[in-house]
């Protein structure tokens, strides 16, 4: 009974110091040690992220992770790699904070001969990222404005139609590509004037939202309809990056009188098929979001973890797009989709939700 009771407080001290998937990883035992280190755990995506990569794995052998969460704070995450280096890890995966922040930190893991795979944002300005994967974040802007191009139907209509433009955050890399694919699409509409930017805000300099807060996205959008759009004027269409700052942008629109039948909400785009975002789309408020299914990128890092352990080809498919600066990462991107009131349901039929859990049960009949 006391030895019982002694190996659960083991097990419980572990993890509350370390965060720790398997307890006693810090490679005494000559087992591969994995390090996931993420941006924050109040950020549902960043879980299930973390949950794909850790059950690929499990699929393929490896059984000793050491999951680490900075909450969005930069030194935090810092400290944890340096703690992970101490404790002998052989890979880790990093979802940075800030992308640009890690060069010294990284350094010192390259010197322990650790592998790096930087996960869903690209690691800057340094030599010492080994791998990239992501999903192809200029597609997903591309999606999010065509669903606008095709909702207004531009190319046909002679408008004027009146957009606002929201950005991500400026310390990731993943912003400049959503933006870049949106705009390739949006500028030749805006050129022509079928599209009016009416504050004249542009790139993510003045667009971005620091930190992906959405708090600070419907701080924005009330400052825009106060300043531009008090006249009266309706406002046709939102570009926002993210489902997190899409519920703030609309909860900002409806406090100013939009989603009646008289004054409809204008199309407001999204990222990531989070489940607030969804049962929004559900209940016809936000017109639209990409689905990036972590199924696929979960199962391409544990891909490329085993092939760096075994010394086999790691899986790449971009050798020539991600420069952090220093050097072009290798890299694995996966594929995007649409998801609209339209085909919503698939992300049940494919199994990336369940509609007997909550919430779902109770929404879907």
């Amino acid at each position: 009974m006391k030895r019982s009771f002694f190996f659960i407080a083991v097990v419980l001290f572990c993890f509350l110091m370390f965060g720790v998937s398997s307890c006693g990883g810090s490679g005494e035992s000559g087992e591969i040690v994995i390090g996931i280190v993420m941006p924050t755990h109040s950020d549902e995506s960043w879980i299930r992220h973390t949950e794909f990569i850790i059950e690929n794995c499990i699929k393929l052998g490896y059984t000793n992770f050491i999951e680490q969460w900075a909450e969005d704070v930069v030194s935090v995450q810092v400290d944890q790699i340096e703690n992970l280096i101490t404790r002998g890890v052989d890979i880790l995966v990093i979802a940075a904070v800030d992308g640009s922040a890690l060069t010294d930190v990284l350094r010192r893991a390259a010197d322990q001969g650790i592998k790096i795979i930087a996960y869903d944002r690209l690691i800057m300005n340094t030599p010492n990222v080994d791998y990239y994967v992501t999903f192809d974040n200029f597609k997903v802007g591309v999606a999010e404005a065509e669903y606008i191009e095709e909702k207004l139907d531009l190319r046909n209509q002679n408008g004027p139609f009146y957009i606002e433009l929201f950005g991500g955050s400026s310390d990731d890399n993943n912003s400049y590509f959503f933006y870049d694919g949106a705009m390739s699409i949006l500028q030749p509409y805006i050129d022509s004037g079928k599209l009016i930017v009416r504050s004249g805000q542009f790139g993510i300099e003045r667009v971005g939202i620091q930190g992906w807060d959405g708090a600070i996205a419907q701080a924005r959008m009330d400052n825009l309809l106060v300043a531009f759009y008090a006249d009266g004027t309706t406002l046709d269409a939102v570009l926002s990056p993210y489902d997190g700052l899409s519920i703030g942008i609309i909860s900002s629109l409806k406090n100013t009188g939009y989603g009646t039948a008289a004054r409809p909400l204008p199309i407001v785009t999204g990222q990531d098929a989070e489940v607030a975002s969804v049962i929004s789309i559900i209940n016809g408020e936000q017109a639209q979001t990409v689905w990036k299914d972590f199924r696929l990128p979960g199962a391409i890092t544990a891909d490329m973890i085993d092939a760096i352990i075994r010394g086999t080809t790691v899986p790449v498919n971009d050798t020539s797009t991600y420069h952090n600066g220093v050097k072009i990462v290798p890299t694995f991107l996966s594929d995007v989709q649409s998801i609209d009131i339209s085909n919503y349901m698939e992300l049940f039929t494919s199994g990336f939700y369940d509609r007997n859990e909550a919430p779902w049960d109770a929404i879907i009949r």
